[in-house]
């Protein structure tokens, strides 16, 4: 990992989680966000130049991204991206995490080369986006469903509102948070620039082996099914997406390769008593 100041805009859920590796190698460590959490003011004890404001703006981000590796997690508004992206040539090099969702109603093996599907606005909007980031220069990393300490199915379950997608037979792809972190943070190289990586751990199986899985570590009843059209709309992608260029363009390993361990770590972190 190079040394190179790290700024993050939007620093949530997968910005804090990159933040965290990136202080432990020695770098320094930017970040914009609307809103101060818990977990932020703990990275500005550590030395992160937190910079709270409910609107980025090019003359904010300017100066922060000045030679430094620049991670873009925020979602799109069609007027953020084009007003920051202008200034990214100051950058050393671009992330723009986004998403699977750009895949729409795909389904079976998704990759690099699988067409996108843009008849839904919202895989639309990350497209455009997406275009906006790559045409200033940046990786696109397009993340399937993003889960960690305190987010993610084992809540759901725990919590009693998660529902089976029709019969759970539907291949989901997911992938930890700390994992997301790490690939983000590897394409943070100049030699990169522009490509499009997919990113997932390395083990998409149907929803209701992982729903069979947790339930089970949990002590918890088979919880009730929901016809595919009330589903979520995350959850009704049947799809499984193969993280193999991402890896080899990065050297990375994944902490968490498959559900098992990823989920594992969430609970141990959360103090949840479970038995595998």
């Amino acid at each position: 990992m190079s040394l190179e100041p790290l700024v993050i805009l939007g620093c949530g859920f997968t910005g804090t989680a990159a933040a965290v590796p990136a202080f432990a190698a020695g770098r320094p460590v930017a970040a914009t966000a609307r809103h101060e959490s818990t977990a932020l003011r703990a990275l500005r004890t550590m030395g992160l130049d937190l910079h709270v404001t409910p609107q980025l703006t090019a003359a904010l981000v300017a100066p922060l991204v000045d030679g430094a590796d620049v991670l873009v997690t925020f979602p799109p508004d069609g007027a953020t991206d084009e007003a920051l992206a202008a200034v990214m040539g100051r950058a050393r090099s671009v992330v723009y995490v986004s998403s699977t969702g750009v895949y729409g109603e795909r389904v079976g093996r998704i990759d690099e080369e699988t067409p996108t599907d843009a008849r839904d606005p919202k895989a639309a909007a990350r497209l455009r986006a997406e275009t906006v980031w790559r045409d200033a220069g940046a990786v696109a990393l397009r993340a399937a469903g993003i889960y960690g300490p305190g987010r993610g199915l084992h809540r759901r379950l725990i919590e009693g509102t998660y529902r089976v997608p029709g019969d759970g037979s539907r291949v989901v792809s997911r992938v930890h948070v700390d994992d997301l972190a790490a690939m983000a943070l590897g394409c943070l190289e100049p030699g990169l620039r522009g490509q499009v990586f997919v990113a997932a751990d390395d083990a998409p199986v149907p929803q209701g082996e992982v729903v069979r899985g947790l339930c089970g570590w949990l002590g918890l009843p088979w919880p009730a099914a929901v016809a595919l059209t009330e589903a979520p709309e995350t959850l009704r992608h049947d799809r499984a997406v193969i993280n193999e260029r991402v890896k080899r363009a990065t050297g990375l390993r994944l902490r968490y390769p498959s559900w098992r361990e990823g989920f594992a770590q969430c609970l141990t972190a959360e103090g949840v008593a479970f038995t595998r």
